[in-house]
This record gives structure tokens, sequence and C-alpha cells, in this order.
């Protein structure tokens, strides 16, 4: 070869760079690639890579495999190296930024923190920022590969992938974004992994949902062939490849309380968004604070809600969000359609999901409130007992759109529920109504839930009370729907059979005028002529019960006579024995003590009969109450003790609380005052872990009589006002009289006469609506107290106080508000 040839040989050598100067050696040697790659020791990739330019920097070591395998003499080492350090040396491709964020960051500060930790102290190498549409993923990763960027000296390369519309383009975007611009893409991922390499890198993909798997590809071959690589992805839907560490993002913080409603992430998320848009709401954060509940803290609902501002008051806005989320729409322009829109958010995840979970996620709307595994299975299957393949089939669907952040898991007492955000759930709801499976789908719901109604009703009088209680309240949205749809469809049957399941439970619970229309209307849908059954009779009881709870006595006492010649109609013994103890109720708060006792008598006689010892133990603590009330605190003692040791054993929590409440009671009007606090204070816990109202109702007010004994009227104002209002919201004005009168004996010890007489006039006004006398045992305390009043005031001034008792309702009362009274101060405080 010409001297002239050889020198353009070496020139072309040297401008080929590093690669093309290997590929002169080889050839020269007379080598293939997989000869070379035998020969140095080395993968045919390797050499191949390295060739092309693919992989940058060979280490010393490998250059000397090389230049052995080549044969290479002194001259052509050194020109080797030199190349390897010129190519080395020599820019590396610019990645892509993470976006500029446009405006600032609001509520995020657990999240980021979290995030940043998992990466940056390199606790995962890829973590998965997932939620439904609208919670704000996009946001959060932006921010989150913006802090990082000093943790990954090579880098933080944003990956977008929401424009794509083809799953294969997952490859080329990376490559983009990392400044990779091959010829052949038909190794493009082993590429990419060249071209990242060792290099301490952090790749941000957003939006993977709708491309999910072949991101899930991608980043399983990078995190595998580049050690140093981390990867941050955000996604409706879990990428499920090895090492994936998933962080679900929250709703923003709601407010803890109406007075405290400006620190709350989604509050200033709105007053944020709407003050941008010209409209500053910071003087109406009430109705801020109800707009964002609604929208259980969704940022991006609260960004569209905001945007309405420019239109609507925040209190048209509120109640429109009521009935619609409809009006969640008119996002930024430069915003994708699904972004725009709730819906379209929605709608979004919707379409990537397969026909079977389309069908799931229609039928899953039935439920309020969230649902249990065993609820959907029913709904899912419509068989009465899913079987183990049913209940599969139900668990299968639902981790799948729980993957997909359509709906929600919650984990409370070993139990797992399962729900979605309002505005997801309204729009599947529409997406029910359009089949024809919608009311099949509304039936097996309440069916499934009358079941529950009933299987609770037999628990709730045992050791499994508590229990029972607190599925049932989690179960009270879906158990509305199910009497919703049976008074709707006018299923008598089902009315009555949910209505009267549910009776008990609404009184432990304090649903009382709730529970007392659902009883009425679905009586009034039954035919007054129809013969007596089980339903009906427990129907009858139950209202009767409910009416007794809330002083309605003529009500009461019309349901439960009923009841009772339908039970004796049927011969059921037991529903008689509870009936009489019921009718016993209501003739002690009328003052008919001897036929209370009476009625308490008869129906121990026969639970006795039937060997009962829950309804002999209640028959004593009946007749126990009677028996103090009436003032024989000895007698009233005996009973109550029997009863309560009866209780503890049954771990019957009601019968265990009013037990200690009434021996609480008879200790506290016998004077010993500290057995009468520890029995309270006992009693009181326990009705507070049942969430039994009455039961803490009665407590309080008990332990204000006994702090007003001791003169520390202070604390006693603090107990018998939560007292009055706990028996206000429950509608027992028969016990709400009582503490209003309390609350006078401590307004006149605190010579608040005036006061004094306002509430003695609002106690006999409320009585002599409810005509129900002042209990026997409370007559001493009473006659004391209004004597003390009239003694320190004249005649006109006690008239006209007491006449602005009388007047006042007793919710204005009860919730202290300020009354027209003569009083120079209306404020109660100041008598108080």
């Amino acid at each position: 070869m010409s001297s002239d040839g050889s020198r353009r040989g070496s020139d072309d050598v040297q401008g080929a760079g590093f690669g093309g100067l290997l590929r002169r050696h080889r050839r020269d040697a007379g080598l293939s690639q997989e000869g070379l790659a035998e020969l140095a020791g080395l993968s045919v990739d390797a050499i191949a890579a390295l060739e092309r330019g693919r992989r940058r920097a060979p280490r010393a070591h490998t250059l000397r495999l090389l230049a052995d395998a080549l044969r290479l003499n002194s001259a052509e080492r050194t020109q080797l190296t030199a190349t390897a350090r010129n190519d080395s040396e020599s820019p590396q491709p610019v990645l892509r930024r993470p976006p500029a964020p446009p405006n600032e960051l609001i509520g995020r500060t657990v999240e980021l923190t979290a995030a940043k930790r998992l990466l940056g102290q390199r606790i995962t190498r890829l973590l998965t920022l997932t939620g439904p549409g609208g919670i704000g993923k996009t946001r959060l990763t932006m921010a989150v590969a913006s802090e990082l960027s000093e943790d990954f000296p090579d880098g933080v390369c944003w990956v977008p992938l929401a424009s794509l519309t083809d799953a294969e383009g997952v490859a080329p975007a990376v490559a983009a974004s990392i400044g990779l611009h091959p010829l052949d893409t038909t190794r493009l991922a082993e590429e990419i992994a060249e071209q990242i390499g060792q290099r301490t890198l952090l790749l941000a993909f957003d939006n993977c949902s709708h491309v999910v798997s072949n991101v899930g590809q991608v980043c399983a071959a990078l995190l595998e062939s580049c050690p140093n690589l981390s990867i941050l992805a955000s996604s409706r839907e879990l990428l499920r490849v090895p090492g994936e560490n998933v962080y679900v993002v929250p709703p923003l913080s709601l407010p803890p309380d109406e007075d405290q409603a400006e620190l709350s992430a989604a509050v200033r998320l709105f007053v944020d968004r709407a003050s941008a848009r010209g409209y500053d709401p910071t003087g109406q954060l009430e109705q801020v604070a109800r707009v964002v509940r609604r929208l259980e803290g969704m940022p991006l609902a609260i960004e569209l809600a905001a945007a309405r501002t420019n239109v609507m008051t925040i209190e048209e806005l509120a109640g429109e969000l009521e009935t619609s989320f409809g009006i969640l729409a008119g996002g930024d322009r430069t915003a994708s359609p699904r972004q725009q829109s709730m819906r379209g958010a929605i709608e979004w995840s919707h379409d990537l999901l397969t026909p079977a979970e389309r069908d799931v996620f229609a039928q899953l709307s039935v439920f309020v409130g969230g649902w249990t595994l065993s609820a959907a299975a029913m709904v899912m299957s419509g068989e009465d007992a899913p079987g183990p393949v049913a209940r599969a089939e139900a668990l299968d669907l639902t981790g799948r759109l729980v993957d997909k952040s359509l709906i929600r898991v919650t984990r409370h007492g070993g139990v797992a529920r399962y729900y979605m955000l309002a505005v997801i759930r309204e729009f599947a709801a529409d997406r029910l109504q359009a089949t024809a499976s919608v009311d099949e789908a509304v039936s097996r719901h309440a069916h499934f839930y009358i079941g529950l109604a009933e299987q609770a009703e037999r628990e709730l009088r045992g050791a499994s009370q508590e229990e029972w209680l607190e599925r049932l309240q989690s179960e009270l949205d879906n158990l509305r729907a199910a009497m919703a749809w049976a008074l709707q469809t006018r299923s008598v049957s089902e009315a009555l059979r949910l209505s009267g399941a549910l009776w008990l439970f609404c009184y432990l619970r304090g649903h009382y005028a709730e529970g007392s229309l659902w009883l009425e209307r679905s009586l009034a849908l039954s035919p007054s002529t129809e013969d007596a059954t089980p339903a009906l009779a427990k129907a009858n009881l139950g209202a009767g019960m409910l009416a007794f709870l809330q002083c309605e006595y003529d009500v009461a006492t019309t349901r439960l006579e009923t009841a009772l010649t339908q039970y004796k109609e049927l011969k059921d013994t037991a529903g008689t024995a509870l009936v009489l103890q019921r009718l016993g109720g209501v003739a002690r708060e009328r003052g008919d003590y001897r036929t209370a006792e009476d009625l308490h008598c008869q129906s121990y006689d026969l639970f006795e009969n039937l060997g009962d010892q829950s309804g002999m133990s209640w028959a004593h603590n009946q007749l126990g109450f009677v028996a103090w009330l009436r003032g024989d605190l000895d007698v009233g003692a005996r009973r109550c003790g029997r009863a309560r040791d009866s209780f503890r054993k049954l771990g019957d929590g009601e019968g265990l609380a009013w037990s200690l409440i009434s021996l609480g009671a008879i200790a506290q009007y016998k004077g010993e005052l500290v057995d009468a606090e520890a029995l309270l204070q006992e009693s009181l816990a326990l009705s507070q872990r049942l969430g039994y109202r009455e039961g803490v109702a009665w407590s309080l007010n008990q332990l204000g009589i006994v702090e007003r004994r001791r003169g520390l009227t202070e604390r006693a104002v603090h107990l018998l006002d939560e007292s009055l209002a706990e028996h206000r919201d429950l509608g027992d004005r028969w016990r709400s009289a009582s503490v209003l009168e309390e609350l006078a004996a401590v307004a006149q010890q605190r010579e608040r006469s005036e006061y004094a007489a306002f509430l003695l006039g609002a106690a006999d006004g409320v009585r002599e609506v409810i005509q129900a006398p002042v209990p026997q045992v409370e007559k001493a305390d009473y006659l004391a107290t209004r004597r003390a009043v009239e003694e320190s005031l004249d005649r006109q001034a006690f008239r006209a106080a007491w006449s602005a008792g009388r007047a006042a309702p007793l919710a204005a009362v009860a919730d202290g508000y300020p009354v027209q009274h003569p009083a120079p101060d209306p404020d109660r405080s100041r008598y108080l």
C-alpha cells in the first residue's frame, strides 16, 4: 500500500473514533465479532456495542484484553487507548429535563418527603406513584424529579408518555429523552441500556397507564442492565415488575373542623386557584370546606370547581355539587382532554378496562360508602351464599380495579373494605344505568344487606355486640340504600324484614327518628287486614320502642299493644315478654310505677318459663330501675346488682352499661359520691366504646349531679350541657327535662336565680307536652331548687323568666343559643 493510502486509512480511522479503529484492527486480523469475542473473553454484544459507539469508555482491563486478542504492537496499543480516552471525554447527550411547574404545589409535603426518601436513599430503584385520574400524580412526579437532581450526579431525565398512541413507542420515547437517536431500532432497549451504562441516573416516566405493559418491560430490562439507574413512574395502574415499590397518592387533607378550615390543604388549593381566577374566597371558608369535602380532596376536581367561581357563588357551587359533578369541566385549554374535566379523567381510565372489568366497575356503583368482598361476590354472582369460585372471581376483578386506581382499599379490624371516590362512583352509576342489568344489581345489593341486618340482629344481645354494632355502622349508607329500594319498589316483605331487623341497632346507635321513619313507612305498605306474621309483629314492636324513646307515648302504646296482640296470636312467648317489658318502660316514664312493676314482673315470669337468662336479667334491671326512680334505693340496688353480674357473664354491653348507670344513680342519691363516680365512669367508658348514645347521655347526666353535690359547679355545667345536647339530639325529651332541672339547680347554686327560673320553665314546658311528671326520686331536689329560686326573685321576675323558658324551643336551650327572656343579658353563659 502506498504511503498516501496508508495516510488516508489512518485519517479514516481517526475520524471513525474508537469503534471504527477497533473494527479495522478486527478485520485486519481476519476475525469476526464472534471470533474476537471468544479470544478476548468478552460477549459478542459487547464487541458490537463498542464498534457501533453504543458503549463508550471501555475499561483499561477491556482494552488490554482486546489488544492481546488482536496482537497489536506498542504503537497500535497506544493509539487504541488514546482514541478510547478521546471518545470517553466527548460531551454526553443532553437529557430531557422535568418541565417547570406552572404553579405552587400545595399540600404534598408528606408525599414529597416520602418519595424523596425512597429514591434518594436508594431504598427502592423503582417507585410508582399511583392513584386515580385527577389525584395529582404528574404534578407530584414533577416535584419529586426536580428535587432529586442533586441525588443523581448524571442527571434526572423526564420521559413523557401521555401523547403516545402506540405502545411500541415507549422505547423510542425513552431513547429520545436521553438524547439517543439510533438508526437501527431493532435492539433499541439494549442500546438504551448501553447508553445509560454505569451512570447514576433517574428516569421519570409520566402517564404510563395506557402503555403500562410496555413501560413495565422497558423498566425491567433497564433496571437489570443498569445497576445505578433509578426509575420514578406515575401511573393509574401498577407496572407489576420485580422490585416495584408503590406509593398510593392520597387526596389532599380535608378540614378537621370548621374552625380550622385554613389548615386544610384542600381548602388552600381551592383558595389559591379561585384567587388566580380573580375571586378571593377567604371570607367564606366554611362554604369552601363544604365544597372540598364533597370533592373528597381530589386536586383536579378542586381546581375545576375553583374555576367555576368566575360565574357562580361558592354557595351555588356547593349546592350544585350535592346533586352532580357535571360542572367539573372547563380546565386549561393546553391540558389534555382527560385533564379538562373530571368525566374525561375517569373516562380515560374506563376505556382502558377489559369488558369484564367494565361490567364489574358498573355493578359496584350500587354500593354506597364502601363494601366488603362478600357483598361484592353476591352482587357479581347473584348467589345468596357465593362459593369459593364466585369469591375468587370477585377478588380477582376487584383487585384489578384496585390496581387501576378506580377502587380504593381500607383495612380496619382485620377486614378490608373497598370504596370508590364519589366522582368515580357517579361515573360508574351512569354506566350501570345504561345497562339492562341495573335493576338486578340493585336488587342483589338490597337482599345482601337484608340478610346482613338479620344476621346482625341475632348477634346484638351477646358477646359480639360491639363488633356487630361497628359492622352495621360501617354499612349504614348501604342499609339506607337497601331500605330506599324496598320502599320505592313497595317490596312489603323486604321492607318489613329490613326495618324490623334494624330497630335494635337504631336504638343502640341513637338513630331513633330514622329508624321510626323506616318502620312506619314499611308498616304503611302492609294491608291492615293481613294476618299476623313475625315480621309484622317485630316491626310494630320496633316502631313502638323507637316512639317510646322519643317520648311519643300514645303512638308507642298503640304500636306495642298491636305487637302484643300479634305475638300472642303467633304464640311467641319471647316476643310477648319483650313487648310487656317495653310497655313497662312507657308506664315508668309516665310515673305509673305500679303498672310498670306489674308489667316487668309478667315479663320476668315469661322469660323464666323459657329459661331465657338474658330476658330475666333485663327484667331484673327494669324492676330495679322502677324501684330507684320511685325512691326505693335498696330494692333498686339489689335488683340492678343482680342484673349487672348476669350481664357480665352474658357479655351484654348494653345491659351492663344500664345496670352500672342505675347503680351509680342509686349511689349518688345515697350520698356515696366516690362509689357513684366510679360506677358512672365505668358505664360512660363502656357506652362510648359501644357507641351507645343513650348510655353516654345518662352517664354524663348522673356524673353532672355528682359534681353538683360536691359543689364543683363548673364541672357539673360541662357534664350536664353535654348530656343535654346528647338527649336532645336523640329526641329524648323526658330525660332532657330532668337535665334542664339539674342545670337550674347549678344556676341557683351560682346565684343566677333568674336563669334558673328560665330553665325550670323550659323543663316544665317539655313535661307538659309529653305528659310525664318529675320522677319521684328527683322531686326533692327539684322542689328545693324551685323554692330557692322563688325566694330569690320577686313574683313578677320569676313568672317572666319561667314563661320565657316555657316558650323557648328545646333545641335553642340545649345548644346554648341566646334566648329572649327578661334578664338584662340573655346570653346563658352569663348565668352559668
